[in-house]
């Protein structure tokens, strides 16, 4: 004799929730940082003129190599901010907060 009592089909039914039935599509590859590209580019830039600089094909002053980069990479992550910002308002809203 058990002492199982088998559960009643009405409990071992699931009802479908929005969870459930919801399709869940894989998620892309992450979108590129533009932070993350514009450093990448700055620090490439810096190892590309200190190259330059050792071999002697120009003279350069570190001083105002430095402000052309920061000005440069400044100007470089407010567009790639603004137009990534851009794009992120053209995507539909769910309208959740």
């Amino acid at each position: 004799m058990s002492n199982v009592d088998p559960a009643p089909d009405s409990y071992t039914k699931e009802t479908p929730t929005a969870e459930s039935t919801r399709t869940t599509e894989p998620a892309g590859p992450a979108p590129t940082r533009v932070g993350t590209v514009v450093w990448g580019l700055v620090v490439l830039a810096l190892a590309v003129l200190i190259i330059i600089a050792q071999l002697g094909v120009v003279t350069l002053n570190g001083t105002y190599v430095l402000i052309g980069l920061m000005i440069g990479a400044g100007a470089a992550l407010v567009v790639g901010g603004l137009l990534s910002a851009r794009k992120r308002d053209n995507e539909p809203t769910t309208g959740k907060s």
